[in-house]
């Protein structure tokens, strides 16, 4: 299959909406931390440490997650200034490693999901207790 510019260029609204999506966890979780800060002047409890763990652990991943989307996003970028400068191995190459980058912000997206559980189950043990 021949790469065109058109192919790299599929990958930018999948990667900007992306980035949105991830920007919005990271938004929702700074607000999290923030009201957890109030509760935890007030008094420091073994499940409220357990939330902000994991908070912290969530905070991690996302960052990962933005940084390989946007290290996809940029090999995108170069790929289609390759391909314009009819470099077509490198080109080739270097969209192969985008998409990798890709499916690696996508694997701790599904990772950090998984953590955003935990800590709501966290939430519902200590209103059940």
């Amino acid at each position: 299959m021949q790469l065109t510019l058109s192919i790299p260029a599929l990958l930018f609204p999948a990667i900007s909406l992306t980035m949105l999506a991830y920007n919005a966890r990271y938004l929702a979780i700074a607000a999290l931390i923030r009201q957890l800060y109030e509760k935890y002047q007030e008094s420091s409890s073994g499940p409220l440490e357990q939330q902000i763990n994991q908070l912290r652990k969530r905070l991690g991943i996302i960052k990962s997650m933005q940084a390989t989307a946007i290290f996809s996003f940029l090999l995108a970028v170069i790929t289609m200034s390759l391909i314009y400068m009819e470099f077509n191995f490198w080109a080739d190459v270097i969209f192969g490693i985008s998409l990798i980058a890709l499916i690696l912000s996508l694997i701790l997206s599904l990772i950090e999901v998984q953590l955003s559980t935990k800590a709501l189950e966290i939430q519902l043990k200590n209103m059940e207790a």
